[in-house]
């Protein structure tokens, strides 16, 4: 995983750096998502340094994308993360362990910053004493640093998503704006898969389907764009990978909008819930369309969800020029009327009827 971190330091007297992390450590690891390790391995690496599974004794590299256990509650496991620098200096770097999540706009695969205390499977990682200050890699060196997972006695069954992060002490790309100083200190981490055996329930809802919708001033001179948001929720305790699938029929059943089910590229994780959206560059501009989508994934062919709106395409500015239009000549009209009546009352029509 790679990330950048923004940090700030302000000059009074001496010039001192403190590190802002906001939010989530974001980054997309490589390789695969699911809960089976890749075929291909590839260490998260961010070009500088590499953070991966130890390989084996006398290997080079390593056979696992990914840490993946199976423990029972009640149980403690041992492994090892190794680092390495590919730079010509020596690194310092702050390790640590963390929990994962889905960043809620998008879904990816993000883990949490330093400063945010774990409360999952990063709180059951124990890693060696040496990484309790900070832990020095030399030139194209590496370090392994053992570690242990320590399952705890009530923990619930299924999967459990975290990683292992090597921090940057480093700030670079320093830049000065005005009295503040503007930084960046990278990281990069190794996901963490637990499961812990028992009931394993895969859960998948598409929720809160809505659709916004942009038209031409002249409809039918190009096309209306819509988008369609919905979201996904894990409501399960294991790690899906979904499949969506969106439709839209008009009036009489007419199909408007048919994409079939692809994958999503992301792992949705338990109890996470992500907003995802969907462009229509070429929505309907007058019709009343239901639109409904539908979620699933590969590994769980009984695993289904569907949810939909409705919503009326009116090409409304053309409709609000012509009331206008309309009410223009309304007015006209209503202004003539009035001007005939009023020039027929200072010349009123003499009674030939009678004589003098």
């Amino acid at each position: 995983m790679r990330t950048r971190t923004r940090s700030l330091s302000r000059t009074r007297g001496r010039t001192r750096t403190r590190t802002l992390l906001h939010g989530l450590l974001l980054g997309l690891l490589l390789g695969g998502a699911g809960l089976l390790p890749a075929t291909a391995a590839r260490a998260a690496d961010n070009g500088t340094w590499g953070v991966f599974p130890t390989p084996a004794a006398g290997a080079a590299m390593t056979d696992r994308a990914y840490f993946f256990h199976q423990g029972a509650a009640g149980s403690t496991l041992s492994d090892s993360v190794t680092i390495v620098n590919s730079s010509d200096k020596e690194l310092t770097f702050q390790v640590f362990a963390t929990d994962a999540v889905n960043t809620p706009a998008g879904g990816a695969f993000a883990l949490l910053p330093v400063d945010t205390k774990p409360k999952d499977v990063g709180a059951w990682v124990a890693l060696a004493p040496e990484t309790a200050s900070t832990v020095t890699v030399p030139a194209k060196g590496r370090k392994d640093i053992p570690f242990a997972v320590k399952v705890p006695a009530d923990a619930t069954p299924g999967d459990h998503v975290g990683g292992i992060v090597a921090l940057g002490t480093a700030v670079e790309g320093v830049q000065q704006e005005g009295k503040v100083q503007v930084g960046v200190k990278r990281s990069v981490g190794a996901r963490l898969y637990f499961r812990v055996p028992g009931p394993v329930t895969a859960g998948l809802s598409v929720e809160d389907v809505r659709v916004t919708r942009s038209a031409p001033l002249l409809p039918w001179v190009r096309n209306a764009r819509a988008t369609v948001s919905y979201a996904l929720v894990n409501r399960g305790n294991v790690v899906v990978e979904p499949k969506v699938a969106v439709s839209a029929e008009g009036l009489f059943g007419r199909e408007v909008l048919d994409r079939p089910a692809r994958e999503l590229k992301l792992s949705l994780l338990p109890g996470q819930r992500i907003e995802l959206t969907e462009p229509w560059p070429d929505a309907p501009q007058s019709d009343w369309v239901t639109v409904k989508v539908t979620a699933g994934a590969a590994a769980h062919p009984d695993l289904v969800s569907e949810a939909g709106t409705d919503f009326i395409a009116v090409p409304w500015p053309a409709v609000s020029l012509l009331l206008v239009l309309a009410g223009a000549g309304a007015t006209v009209w209503v202004l003539r009327r009035r001007r005939r009546a009023a020039g027929e009352q200072h010349h009123p029509v003499p009674d030939l009827a009678r004589t003098p």
